[in-house]
C-alpha cells in the first residue's frame, strides 16, 4: 500500500499516544512540545515513523493498521489475541479471586473482595477502550 495521508482524527490519536508517554515517564515536556509539533504538521504516516520509532507501546493506529512505511513494527495478531484472552478472562478470575478472600478472611476483608472485582473490571475496559 504505499505511503498513505494522514487524517485529523490519525494526528489527534498520535497526539494522545505522545501524551501517554508524558504520562508515564517516557517523554518529557520538551520533547513532547518537539514531537506534537512534528506530528501536527506531518501529512503522510512515513513521517510519523522517526517520532515513535524510540518508544514503545502503545503506538497510533496509522502505525499499527498496515498503512505505515516498511520496516515500522506492527503487533502480531497473536499478540492482540493472547491480549484479548487475558482482558476477557480478567474480570471473572478477578471474582473468583475475591470470593476466595471473602471466605478465608471470614469476611474481615469485604472491601478487598468488592474492590479487587471493580478494579480489575476498569483496568479491562480501559485496554479495551484503548485498543
Amino acid at each position: 500500500m504505499g505511503d498513505m495521508r494522514l487524517s485529523d482524527a490519525e494526528r489527534q490519536d498520535a497526539l494522545d499516544v505522545l501524551e501517554e508517554h508524558v504520562r508515564t515517564g517516557r517523554l518529557d515536556i520538551d520533547e513532547f512540545g518537539n514531537r506534537s509539533a512534528k506530528v501536527t504538521a506531518a501529512k503522510r504516516v512515513s513521517e510519523l515513523v522517526p517520532l515513535f520509532e524510540d518508544l514503545p507501546s502503545p503506538r497510533p493506529s496509522a502505525l499499527l493498521n498496515g498503512a505505515s512505511a516498511p520496516g515500522v513494527p506492527v503487533a502480531s495478531s497473536e499478540d492482540n489475541a493472547l491480549v484479548r484472552f487475558l482482558t476477557a478472562g480478567a474480570v471473572p478470575i478477578a471474582i473468583v479471586l475475591a470470593i476466595a478472600v471473602l471466605i478465608l478472611s471470614r469476611g474481615r476483608l469485604l472491601i478487598i473482595s468488592v474492590a479487587l472485582p471493580l478494579v480489575v473490571a476498569m483496568i479491562a475496559g480501559a485496554r479495551r477502550r484503548r485498543s
